[in-house]
């Protein structure tokens, strides 16, 4: 299996095979980058065969989800400056001086000369391990989370190492797992708050981290996308690691997350640290992202009109979060074989099942019998069985009810009818 619930790519079709001994594909070598294996997951080849799925929990895309965007939000792009072409590796400064401005709330104040933007975070993440890594590197990512990075660190030519986040302390950092990794080691990656638990860095966590990092001299990466959409709350809140000066830290921000718009292709990377690798970082990307230049012109002029008429869009996909989990925490309390673990922020809930089923043959499950689609732990790290992951977007009506599913579907599992048979 491929274990990653973006793959939606078959494995090609020979139609010729070996001859002279060998095998001769029809196609020129494809790099150790890609998988050799690209068929569908099971849980994939099941939402195909199926198509439509009643209740989609496991939609991340909020321009699916039915919220009401601002009329005039995409207004900047018409900015007639945008028919000129005038490439920064950074961007433009009118775009990185409003990113720096967006972590006021937060108590920090970037250099808006120390600000990157990119297409996506995916492609920050690129820039980053090229700057970072030669071939055969590795980063430090944490587990469970993203099934991204794995991907993502593939293409490029190096590898992940997990550490883990220990679930008994509320997804703290488990440090032995992470100073005893190898010395090919370049960079370590925060998500604050994580996908999908939902942890932020506790600040214990976020100093030691960060001693760690100095002493080692590894760049630290923190992945703030959901940072502005806290739901319980937690020890971390409201901290970003953009104030981060002691040791040299790439934090990764995008209008994906922040105002619900994956489709505009904008995000952004902020370089703290001690002055020397600043300058030192940002060299190295300016001549990284200068060979791509992959971000629009016209996208980036308008990103200041963006966020400022962006707010309400944010507002309700934060709201519908919170709602969300809300009426997830009334039904699971029907449901004491269930436990729904504390979520700090985010766009995801955890839901703990009893461990009767495996966790793919309990999501087809639900699948194919009630109609409910969610993700199964693995696809994330989860370390043993009965975790589920359920995305908190959906419309308030469609989740209710696909919760109530969801929860019935399992509880009938654990608990199946009993025969009206008499036993001897």
């Amino acid at each position: 299996m491929s274990g990653n619930p973006k793959s939606e790519i078959r494995n090609p079709k020979w139609t010729d095979g070996w001859a002279g001994g060998r095998y001769n594909p029809p196609m020129p070598y494809r790099s150790q980058r890609v998988p050799s294996d690209l068929t569908l997951n099971r849980l994939a080849a099941a939402r195909e065969r199926i198509g439509d799925i009643p209740y989609d929990l496991t939609v991340s895309n909020p321009t699916a989800c039915g919220f009401t965007y601002p009329t005039d939000l995409l207004a900047g792009l018409a900015d007639l400056r945008g028919l000129d072409y005038t490439p920064d590796p950074r961007g433009p400064m009118a775009a990185r001086t409003a990113v720096a401005a967006e972590y006021k709330r937060w108590g920090a104040a970037p250099d808006p000369d120390g600000v990157v933007l990119t297409a996506s975070t995916s492609e920050a993440y690129g820039l980053l391990f090229r700057l970072f890594c030669d071939p055969g590197d590795a980063v430090l990512a944490p587990s469970p989370s993203y099934p991204l990075f794995e991907h993502l660190a593939r293409l490029e030519g190096i590898e992940t190492v997990s550490y883990a986040l220990d679930g008994d302390t509320g997804w703290r950092v488990d440090f032995p797992t992470l100073e005893g990794c190898r010395p090919q080691v370049r960079a370590v990656i925060v998500v604050h708050p994580n996908n999908p638990t939902g942890s932020f860095v506790h600040p214990d966590d976020r100093a030691r981290l960060v001693a760690l990092c100095r002493e080692r001299r590894w760049a630290l990466i923190a992945d703030e996308v959901f940072l502005s959409y806290p739901i319980d709350g937690g020890p971390g809140e409201g901290t970003t690691f953009a104030t981060v000066e002691e040791c040299l830290c790439c934090t990764l921000g995008g209008l994906s997350k922040s105002l619900g718009l994956p489709q505009i292709k904008l995000a952004w990377i902020a370089v703290t640290g001690p002055e020397q690798r600043v300058r030192y970082a940002l060299e190295g990307l300016d001549y990284v992202a200068d060979t791509y230049l992959s971000v629009s012109t016209p996208t980036a002029l308008a990103l200041p009109s963006l966020l400022n008429a962006g707010e309400s869009l944010h507002d309700a996909i934060a709201d519908r979060c919170r709602t969300n989990f809300k009426t997830f925490h009334e039904l699971v309390s029907g449901h004491p074989a269930m436990t729904l673990t504390p979520i700090g922020g985010g766009w995801s809930a955890v839901l703990r099942v009893p461990s009767v089923l495996g966790e793919e043959g309990l999501c087809l499950q639900l699948l194919e019998q009630h109609g409910v689609g969610v993700q199964p732990g693995y696809f994330f790290g989860f370390h043993g069985n009965g975790w589920l992951v359920v995305s908190l977007l959906p419309s308030c009506g469609l989740f209710a009810e696909g919760v109530r599913l969801l929860l019935d579907g399992i509880a009938q599992t654990v608990t199946p009818p009993h025969s009206d048979s008499v036993g001897g």
